[in-house]
């Protein structure tokens, strides 16, 4: 092996790619549950003509649940993990717009409908760590074969990483909204 080229545990590709892939289909479960609102979100970013919003929320809803697909199919790799950095791209190239307008108000239509999070820097932030992730899976990976101990660390890391991500996501949204900790809604 080329000592200059290090490879990536299949511990923690195998993270990766359930976590992206568990990541997209909530997120385009979310989408698909609600998508008159998620067409007005859409539409609410003022990047696309307003007749093409809902076409264009279809599009991403879609492309969200392609991408959880396909990073499922370690074989298709590549579709996967540069359609999840596509998909992060374009979700920041478009908030990154809007906060250059001086649009901050915008609802990221990140958490679902039920709450609100307006888009910050925190979405950019947040964008571009969860980049990492499909790179990763663009990485040589060391051939050894999972054992019943990387399972156990898979399904725990999951379970860790998910309760992360929605605490994460609370905290921002708190933050966003001036809401302080432990304030009563």
């Amino acid at each position: 092996m080329n000592p200059v080229v290090a490879s990536l545990d299949p511990v923690f590709l195998a993270l990766a790619r359930f976590g992206l892939a568990i990541l997209f289909f909530a997120a385009a479960l979310h989408k698909i549950r609600d998508m008159t609102r998620f067409a007005e979100t859409v539409r609410n970013y003022r990047v696309l003509p307003a007749g093409l919003a809902g076409g264009g929320a279809r599009a991403l809803a879609a492309s969200e649940a392609g991408a959880g697909a396909f990073l499922l199919v370690p074989a298709l790799d590549p579709v996967g993990a540069f359609g999840a950095l596509g998909l992060l791209g374009l979700y920041s190239g478009v908030i990154g717009i809007n906060l250059a307008r001086g649009r901050r108000h915008i609802d990221c239509g990140c958490l679902g409908f039920g709450e609100k999070q307006s888009i910050s820097g925190w979405l950019l932030v947040r964008n571009a760590g969860l980049a990492l992730l499909p790179l990763a899976l663009l990485a040589p990976m060391d051939p050894r074969p999972l054992a019943w101990l990387d399972f156990f660390s898979i399904i725990a890391g999951l379970g860790l990483a998910v309760l992360l991500w929605l605490s994460a996501q609370r905290l921002a949204a708190a933050a966003a909204s001036g809401q302080g900790l432990g304030d009563p809604r």
